[in-house]
């Protein structure tokens, strides 16, 4: 797997786009890198930038970003709600896919030492990258924020980790980090009040407020034995928060970094920003999310809510973030738009044209052309989807059929284990037609000198290889679908019974045509020992699929009344 990691500086200008543009454009410029997302702030005077690529190329991107918005930004002039301390803020880099996190904190500490050096910017390394454990909090690293940068610098124990130690008053200091993944998160209130949303974001952050003596707001602050004040922790972990007023919007927000999502995911911090509004006589109106999401987390908040309605959770990825979307509020102020905010769709090759993206008609159009590809194996494994999706819809009916309230989440579980199924079975419709082509591609490589020869061979061989593992993970996928199917015709509701009896047949039919292919590939496989092992688990797969076949529908003819 490639090496994949996310950047997401965030650049003290919110309000010009002539600035942003010259500053993005830098990026963009880099081969091999991506850029995502450019959200702006007017009330912050802020853009948060997301872009993706290999670590060399976006740590090349993240340089040239800095050095182009120190010769733009100048800090003096700088007004706006978020805190900050320099033109290039923080400069973050988030591990994607086949990567480390200590691989990404050598990134980030080569990027700040060369910003520093090169830009002569002060940078201080936080999170992952921190040099010393005081700098790991990023708001420790930027308190005081630019005003109070200078007086800072001077002070020993916050030497910059690279750069130089002197007030660089037109451009200020840079936060250089590794870091997990953050979702900043805002919540929307039907206030303009700062100081309850502060209330608010002090209820519900990790850190909490200081305790006073008096237990009231602004009171005595409480000490310990050593005079330092005592905190009183709030309701979530892993969760950063304050409070301010967008006059763009007219309202008040809880501003929220989350970060961790397996701690405090984002329905949960809504779930608790309602709670503490309400307790305050304040209503939570909507929310935004502020740079990507990860889909993980839009289809875990889908689900959170449709488990609170006690439905089934069993539906598409596509009706979970409709769910998601909708009560989280994410259409508030501005459209939510899941092919531009969610990271893995924001990264999808766009130009690609799947298989299972083209209409019906267009897909019997292709298997129907002169083509030999889509063939036997893609429509197996489309038949097989089918079947699993005949089960899901029994279950999701069944889920909430009048009367069988206490049984919602029987049938739910039921469902997400058939989704699981044809949403599997749905990516073999492409893999099987990839795994013809590569040995369509492997047949054409030269074969003139004796190196090329054996090379061919090899790739022909492997390519085979593939070509036999896809139909049979078709039939493995199948026939484990099968068994909601089972589930389905035994259980569930008996108006669709006939529809469980049909996904049987789907399941069994994409067996039998996945066995075809997987019995025709092999003919061409020279490991001996390899083929015999394929064809023998096609087999057992081929007869336990018959003899669930005869069963379910048995079943299904009991349960169907003439």
């Amino acid at each position: 797997m490639q090496p994949l990691i996310e950047c997401v500086p965030n650049f003290s200008e919110g309000r010009d786009m002539g600035v942003i543009r010259q500053i993005t454009d830098q990026i963009e410029a880099v081969e091999g890198v991506r850029l995502l997302d450019v959200d702006p702030g007017k009330a912050t005077n802020r853009t948060v930038v997301t872009f993706v690529g290999p670590p060399e190329p976006v740590c090349e991107a993240a340089f040239r970003a800095a050095r182009r918005a120190a010769e733009l930004i100048d800090m003096r002039r700088h007004k706006g709600e978020h805190p900050r301390f320099g033109a290039t803020d923080v400069c973050p880099l988030i591990p994607i896919s086949g990567i480390t996190m200590d691989e990404v904190v050598e990134h980030a500490r080569r990027l700040g030492r060369r910003i520093g050096e090169e830009l002569e910017i002060p940078v201080y390394l936080y999170e992952y990258a921190a040099s010393r454990a005081e700098r790991k909090n990023l708001a420790s690293c930027r308190a005081g924020e630019y005003e109070g940068l200078a007086e800072k610098l001077t002070r020993p124990e916050w030497k910059p980790d690279f750069g130089p130690a002197t007030f660089n008053a037109r451009s200020g200091a840079t936060a250089v980090g590794a870091r997990d993944f953050l979702v900043a998160y805002n919540v929307n209130l039907n206030t303009t009040s700062t100081r309850r949303a502060n209330a608010i974001a002090y209820d519900i952050r990790e850190k909490g407020r200081i305790k006073t003596v008096d237990g009231t707001p602004g009171g005595r602050p409480m000490v310990d034995e050593k005079g330092e004040k005592v905190w009183e922790p709030g309701s979530l972990k892993c969760v950063k928060a304050i409070g301010w007023y967008i006059e763009e919007y007219g309202i008040a927000q809880i501003s929220i970094n989350l970060t961790n999502l397996n701690v405090t995911p984002i329905h949960v911090a809504f779930d608790e920003c309602c709670r503490k509004a309400q307790e305050r006589g304040i209503r939570v109106t909507g929310s935004e999310i502020v740079g990507l999401v990860p889909l993980s987390a839009m289809l875990e908040a889908g689900r959170y809510f449709l488990r609170k309605q006690q439905r089934s959770v069993g539906v598409s990825d596509r009706e979970l973030i409709k769910i998601a979307v909708k009560s989280l509020g994410l259409n508030d102020l501005s459209p939510f738009k899941p092919e531009e905010k969610i990271i893995e769709y924001a990264i999808a090759d766009k130009g690609a044209k799947r298989l299972v993206d083209r209409t019906v008609e267009d897909m019997l159009e292709l298997t129907a052309s002169e083509a030999p590809a889509p063939g036997g194996g893609s429509i197996s494994a489309l038949v097989g989807a089918f079947g699993a999706a005949l089960a899901t819809m029994v279950a999701n009916l069944s889920s909430h059929k009048r009367g069988w309230d206490d049984r919602w989440e029987e049938f739910s579980n039921w469902a997400e284990r058939g989704k699981h199924y044809w949403t599997r079975l749905m990516r073999r419709v492409d893999e099987d037609t990839e795994a013809f082509n590569a040995i369509m591609t492997a047949f054409g490589l030269p074969h003139g000198s004796a190196e090329e020869k054996a090379a061919r061979k090899a790739a022909i061989q492997s390519a085979t290889g593939r070509a036999i593992e896809v139909p049979l993970a078709v039939m493995e996928e199948s026939l484990a679908g099968m068994e909601v199917v089972k589930a389905m015709a035994e259980i569930g509701m008996e108006a669709s019974v006939s529809d469980a009896g049909v996904a049987a047949l789907c399941a069994r039919t994409a067996v039998m045509g996945a066995h075809l292919n997987v019995r025709i590939n092999a003919a061409s496989l020279e490991d001996k020992a390899a083929k015999e092992a394929f064809l023998k688990r096609a087999a057992e797969v081929e007869e336990r699929a018959t003899t669930l076949e005869r069963e379910i529908l048995a079943i299904v003819g009991g349960r169907i009344r003439p």
